[in-house]
């Protein structure tokens, strides 16, 4: 029985706070948002964890939870995720949500203004003033948070981090990273429109964006990453991934300027072969007063003096250059780095770090043995910079100027409607839209 003393009493709002956030047991009790795909690896890897019970599990499509009733047979499955927060949310401790994007906010909000800690799929958001709530929210309340940006945790991306820091290349003048993933499309949407399945609500799937028609394979159930109103293309899919190591390791904050270079998007998807180019304010790890960063998709890759840094090492299909004072240094996705020129690195002897478990390491922070390593206090900074870049790419050939502080474009006043989402009526969160 717990005895209040003097001592307990004088640190009896730090005690609370802990107490009440702690589950009620050493269990941690989980909801997944999606049963299928990336949703169904983060439940499932999560789950594996010997303190996690499945409690339940909401997707609009209900033949994308075939896996999760074999392997969990006393789950509760639901079509709807309101109704599935409303039934068991005074049973839960956490969720994860692995939905499409433009899904990411409204569930993750829902839930932690429940009180519950949320484990989110890159990029945390669809859009940069949802990331920002997000981070506030979760900030304000202590909630444990982790992006599912797994290779955070991996030895590769920590020992490129780790290179960065204990100044190996030296001071980092620039940044180059690629993706040769092509999420876009250039051709109008179909005029056609396909009849509803009846496993699918396709209502609850469009959620809080627009209203589409469907059209089979549009959109759902591979290809939403494309689109305007859904995803956020190639660079919000892999930007997430491959800026981590450069944003860690640089210590970068907001950009200062982001300015696109490839083609724009069309009436409802996003073009391919994109150029990003970054400018951030300088950090302890950059040589001069601004460092800049770049990035390629699709077709497009650094140029030909960049790539010859590498010295005849092929080019990775994605990955970063970093280039520094005294070096350069190769982070391919997902691969041990390599540091240049060879010769002046013959005798260099890697960090010693080993991967971790990024999905346990969120149910071990909930039972107060750990802090997770991309807590929206970091991955909603990196989310808004990889956003950033994805609304770029309408307003090609423009150098935006970015306000962090108000969440603005300085110069480009066509561009702030793309920084906040309009929620539909039925769909609205607190705090969103």
């Amino acid at each position: 029985m717990f005895t209040l003393t003097r001592r307990t009493a004088l640190a009896a709002p730090f005690f609370l706070k802990n107490l009440l956030s702690a589950p009620p047991s050493d269990r941690v009790r989980l909801a997944s948002f999606g049963g299928g795909g990336m949703a169904w690896a983060t439940l499932n890897a999560i789950s594996t964890h010997p303190n996690v019970d499945l409690i339940c599990v909401a997707d609009v499509d209900t033949t994308r939870t075939g896996r999760v009733q074999s392997t969990y047979p006393k789950a509760t499955l639901h079509q709807d995720w309101r109704k599935m927060l409303d039934a068991h949310a005074k049973e839960l401790d956490a969720v994860c949500v692995g939905t499409p994007d433009h899904m990411h906010a409204p569930q993750a909000m829902a839930a932690m203004r429940r009180g519950l800690h949320a484990y989110c799929q890159k990029p945390l958001t669809s859009h940069v003033h949802e990331a920002r709530q997000l981070t506030k929210y979760a900030a304000a309340k202590g909630l444990v948070t982790q992006m599912g940006i797994q290779i955070h945790s991996n030895a590769e991306y920590q020992i490129a981090v780790a290179l960065v820091h204990q100044g190996t290349i030296g001071k980092v003048k620039e940044v180059h990273a690629w993706s040769n993933k092509k999420w876009g499309d250039e051709a109008p949407r179909p005029t056609q429109t396909d009849p509803v399945p009846d496993t699918l609500d396709w209502e609850g799937w469009i959620g809080v964006a627009r209203p589409e028609p469907f059209i089979k394979n549009y959109c759902h159930p591979g290809n939403w990453r494309k689109r305007l109103e859904f995803g956020t293309g190639t660079f919000g899919d892999m930007g997430c991934h491959i800026y981590d190591p450069v944003f860690g390791a640089l210590g970068l904050t907001a950009p200062l300027t982001v300015r696109a270079e490839g083609p724009a998007p069309n009436q409802h998807s996003y073009a391919t072969n994109a150029i990003v180019k970054y400018v951030f304010p300088a950090t302890p790890y950059s040589a001069d007063k601004t460092v800049a960063v770049t990035w390629y998709d699709g077709d497009e890759k650094p140029p030909q003096a960049v790539q010859a840094l590498i010295e005849g090492t092929k080019l990775p299909s994605q990955g970063s250059i970093i280039i520094g004072t005294k070096g350069v240094l190769l982070v391919p996705h997902v691969e041990m780095p390599s540091l240049y020129p060879k010769a002046a690195f013959a005798d260099f002897k890697m960090p010693d770090l080993r991967t971790k478990d990024h999905y346990h390491e969120f149910v071990e922070a909930i039972q107060g043995k750990t802090k997770t390593s991309t807590a929206f206090n970091y991955s909603g900074p990196l989310s808004e910079t990889v956003l950033l870049g994805s609304l770029a790419t309408r307003f090609p050939k423009t150098t935006l100027e970015w306000d962090s502080a108000r969440l603005k474009f300085r110069n480009e006043k066509a561009a702030n409607q793309y920084l906040k989402r309009r929620y539909r009526p039925g769909w609205k969160v607190k705090g969103l839209g």
